[in-house]
């Protein structure tokens, strides 16, 4: 028995290692940095959060990135749930739409801008349809229909990766439940609420998590499409972060960074949370 456990640690050490110098040590000098000036020489107390805080910018990025999850992450959810059961009544023919949904995480991200330009350009493919039957052009990138471009974005990208971790969530619901309950005569409805729903609940938590992680990675999209300053409706965190970091403004980015990872974590402590509870 103790043979195995110094096996398994060894095992465990090279990412343990990789961990801790990549990113523990790293986040334990930007706690330090966030009390201290740009030159991290002067203590500067609690004067750097203040600044986040009070600093417009931050709070049109904070918001912007707040109302992004709040209605992508459902969104999401739903969909690629959806995705999931039609996958799942399908086979064996699900399988080739499965790959289907999985082709917009190979596409490399350049190309994707490229694509997106064409369509939602001002003279795009969007708007070439909008003026052929009658309606007037939008500025898609240039006004607040830039935010929905955005949200496309996001479920486009990321619908197939929540679609194949519901499916594993599936699977592992028993089929013999399904039919015993439509012995005693429950109706697809009934099956979805009182077997599925219920079976999914570890894989709910999972999904939510990761959903709101790659929601931090659409960043690239947009900032590829319309730069460092975009539209007042996409400027996010990350687009403030990256002006904060080309502009050495240390301090400030790295508390604003403390108290994005904190909200994180208690975003993922009450998750876990409330999946126990429910559980």
């Amino acid at each position: 028995m103790k043979g195995e456990r110094v096996a398994a640690l060894a095992f465990m050490a090279p990412s343990m290692i990789g961990i801790l110098v990549f990113f523990l040590i790293p986040f334990a000098d930007t706690v330090r940095r966030s009390f201290y000036d740009a030159r991290g020489r002067n203590f500067i107390g609690f004067d750097g959060y203040v600044s986040v805080l009070g600093n417009s910018a931050f709070q049109l990025a904070a918001a912007n990135t707040a109302k992004f999850i709040v209605i992508c992450i459902p969104l999401l959810l739903v969909v690629s749930l959806a995705m999931a059961i039609l996958i799942r009544a399908l086979r064996p023919r699900g399988k080739v739409f499965k790959t289907t949904y999985l082709l917009p995480m190979a596409v490399p991200v350049a190309s994707i801008v490229l694509l997106w330009q064409v369509i939602f350009n001002q003279n795009g493919l969007m708007n070439t349809v909008l003026t052929t039957i009658g309606a007037a052009p939008v500025d898609f990138m240039g006004s607040s229909a830039a935010f929905w471009v955005l949200v496309f974005t996001y479920l486009w990208k990321n619908s197939g990766y929540d679609m194949i971790l519901w499916l594993a969530g599936l699977e592992n619901i028993s089929e013999n439940v399904y039919e015993a309950a439509r012995v005693d005569g429950a109706n697809a409805w009934q099956c979805f609420r009182y077997i599925t729903m219920p079976g999914l609940l570890p894989t709910t938590g999972l999904v939510a998590i990761l959903s709101m992680l790659n929601g931090f990675k659409v960043f690239r999209e947009a900032y590829l499409v319309a730069g460092a300053y975009p539209h007042d409706s996409i400027y996010l965190l990350q687009h403030l972060f990256n002006n904060w970091f080309q502009n050495l403004d240390i301090s400030r980015l790295c508390a604003a960074a403390v108290m994005l990872t904190g909200v994180l974590l208690i975003f993922i402590l009450l998750m876990q949370r409330f999946l126990r509870e429910a559980d």
